[in-house]
């Protein structure tokens, strides 16, 4: 068995979509992965709230606007290009969904079943106001220091 480690800075659709396709693939052929979400990657890590508050230490001004900035779940992620604001990616959506190809919300539980370990930076989530209620279950939540032992012993090291 190898190891591989993905960094998920971006946090658009496609690129999400990327890191998890590899990611599941990887952990089909019985390799150990780690998924380590940073800065705009957390999105993709965030449960739908449907606008409700959440409780915690209060955000700062700051914080609220990055946290207001994000999209609100994995599904509302923008596209890296031609995103037409947001209709490019309702319609890839939609190849996607005629070409029987998952969405970032199914490849996330397919990551989760497979055992592929996601971590989110506690540093970004400081930084840009996301709180640990604020995300799926099922994560973990780290540093920079753990990732990097994670890619010590990887044999293959992913920045998306």
């Amino acid at each position: 068995m190898s190891k591989k480690t993905i960094i998920v800075f971006s946090g658009d659709y496609d690129k999400v979509m990327a890191a998890f396709i590899i990611a599941n693939g990887a952990a089909a052929m019985d390799d150990e992965v780690t998924m380590f979400f940073t800065f705009w990657g957390l999105a993709t890590l965030r449960k739908p709230t449907n606008g409700a508050k959440v409780g915690g230490k209060p955000k700062s001004t700051l914080q609220k606007g990055f946290s207001m900035m994000l999209p609100p779940s994995p599904e509302k992620l923008g596209l890296s290009k031609f995103n037409f604001g947001g209709l490019g990616q309702m319609m890839m959506k939609k190849v996607m969904k005629s070409e029987h190809v998952m969405t970032i919300s199914e490849l996330i539980a397919s990551a989760q079943e497979q055992g592929i370990k996601m971590i989110a930076c506690t540093m970004s989530m400081d930084v840009m106001g996301i709180r640990a209620e604020e995300l799926i279950d099922g994560i973990e939540y780290a540093g920079v220091a753990t990732y990097l032992g994670e890619a010590d012993e990887a044999n293959v090291n992913l920045f998306i």
